[in-house]
């Protein structure tokens, strides 16, 4: 009889953990990345959960510094829109609201082999 309970025991647990970690795994994974391009910066702070970590940059070419997130809006971000949020931060390029977004850096051309 006492091992029948032992037993009972041991599967009870295991059931408990592998339910805790199943639930530990669903909480890791968060919620996917807004397309925030195009939009006012502000709308990264008011969607974003407030631990999560964004570093803003100026892609004018002017490095200015970004100190009123209400005269920003988004040009670039990163993680790209849809990627699961799972902690880490977020890399947000911002223009003032008045201009435009810079048009992507071409790719650059491989260089040839020499033959």
């Amino acid at each position: 009889m006492t091992s029948l309970i032992q037993r009972a025991a041991v599967l009870t647990g295991t059931v408990l953990a592998t339910t805790a970690l199943t639930v530990t795994a669903a909480a890791a994974a968060g919620p996917p990345m807004p397309d925030f391009r195009g939009k006012a910066l502000m709308d990264v702070f008011q969607t974003v959960d407030y631990r999560t970590r964004v570093d803003l940059r100026d892609v004018s070419g002017f490095n200015r510094n970004i100190l009123w997130p209400l005269n920003w809006k988004v040009c670039t971000q990163s993680p790209a829109p849809g990627v699961e949020l799972t902690g880490q931060s977020l890399d947000i390029g911002v223009v003032k609201k008045t201009e435009t977004c810079p048009k992507a850096a071409p790719k650059p051309t491989p260089k040839p082999t020499p033959s």
